[in-house]
């Protein structure tokens, strides 16, 4: 079974609160920009962990290959 944008989409949405989430790919490869309150602070490693959280198992079996941007609300708007 292929995943898609949106699959991953509403994965990361029920797992971590953002503000802005945008997901696009191939079924293969995706790219993520992911806005969250949760990321103040965190080193980008952190942030990274959060979101792979978020997939939970998805991420080893679903999802090959995920590029993130991931940016606090304040870094998203500035």
């Amino acid at each position: 079974m292929t995943t898609t944008p949106e699959a991953i989409h509403s994965y990361i949405a029920a797992g971590l609160e953002c503000t802005h989430l945008e997901v696009e790919g191939d079924g293969q490869h995706f790219q993520a920009v992911i806005v969250s309150p949760a990321f103040a602070g965190k080193r980008l490693i952190q942030r990274h962990q959060l979101v792979y959280a978020a997939l939970g198992d998805r991420m080893r079996e679903e999802i090959h290959a995920l590029s993130m941007k991931t940016l606090t609300p304040e870094e998203f708007q500035g």
